[in-house]
């Protein structure tokens, strides 16, 4: 049996596509997940299965959202190993004693062709940012509510993403090391 980390994409956010975690969970069990464990209400959910294909069981999480609540989010699947080797190669580890201003932006996949001229254009003075893989990192002291680069990188990317500040992923990888 696996352990798995859920990172849904616009849950909860905004008013819209409202997923309480606790119906989350409910689902995520009736799909046969076990020790189904959920951080925050923005869409993080850790939990074990002996699911081998990880795009199909995404798929099929985000196939009985919409068939149960109307939406369709995005879900991305990862094992801890892939959280673990994410954080290990953070190109900023001075940012750390800031958490809510480094992100990692988790990608669907590695970006073919990104527009990294447009990404460039758009770093503010302060901002910082490397694409590793299927991680995308931002650090943004002026806050990513700001960031026009935050804002834009999916698109320039031309990948789904969806990102936690370093606090949220801190947490969801110690959720997800726990109990298993």
């Amino acid at each position: 049996m696996k352990i798995y980390i859920a990172l849904f994409r616009g849950i909860n956010v905004g008013g819209n596509n409202i997923l309480p975690m606790k119906e989350l969970v409910t689902l995520l069990e009736s799909l046969g997940l076990q020790q189904v464990k959920t951080y925050i209400q923005s869409g993080n959910a850790v939990f074990r299965s002996t699911a081998d294909n990880i795009l199909r069981l995404a798929d099929t999480i985000r196939s009985e959202i919409k068939r149960r609540h109307g939406f369709e989010p995005c879900v991305l699947l990862m094992e801890i190993t892939e959280m673990e080797k994410a954080m290990a190669a953070n190109p900023f580890p001075e940012a750390v004693t800031e958490p809510n201003t480094l992100h990692l932006n988790f990608l669907s996949s590695i970006p073919v062709n990104p527009d990294l001229k447009g990404l460039e254009k758009l770093r503010s003075e302060n901002e910082r940012y490397e694409l590793k893989d299927k991680v995308f990192y931002l650090h943004a002291p002026d806050g990513i509510g700001r960031s026009k680069l935050g804002a834009n990188a999916e698109k320039l990317l031309g990948v789904l993403m969806t990102g936690r500040n370093w606090r949220t992923v801190s947490k969801i990888l110690a959720l997800a090391k726990e109990n298993f």
